[in-house]
Parts: structure tokens; sequence; C-alpha cells
């Protein structure tokens, strides 16, 4: 299974946040939804859930 990256520097924010979170899909979700309400934030919801997931990429691994 190819695991997932979401990585805050790709969007702007007032704190300049560096965090890069990488893991199986579901567990990147949960935990970039979580630092995205107690970071910066915004609300929990299932739409916030999905922006999430939408923005995963898959994570490069070095050959």
């Amino acid at each position: 299974m190819t695991r997932k990256v979401a990585d805050c520097r790709k969007f702007p924010s007032e704190s300049n946040c560096t965090l890069t979170i990488a893991g199986e899909e579901e567990e990147v979700v949960r935990a970039a939804s979580e630092h995205a309400v107690s970071v910066h934030r915004h609300e929990d919801s299932p739409e916030l859930r999905e922006q999430v997931r939408a923005t995963l990429e898959d994570e490069k691994v070095p050959a």
C-alpha cells in the first residue's frame, strides 16, 4: 500500500506551518484534520476531512 503525505508547507498560513504528516491514508486524514482544527482553527467537519483527503499525495520514496 502506498503511504500518503499531507504537507502544510503547500498552503499559506499565518504561522508558516512546516508540518508534514505521512502514513496510511486514513491515519493521515485523521491526523491532518486534527492538526487543522487545533493549530489552524478550522472547524472539524466531514467537509474538512474530504478537503484534506483531496490534497494528499503519494509519498515519494528515494530510489
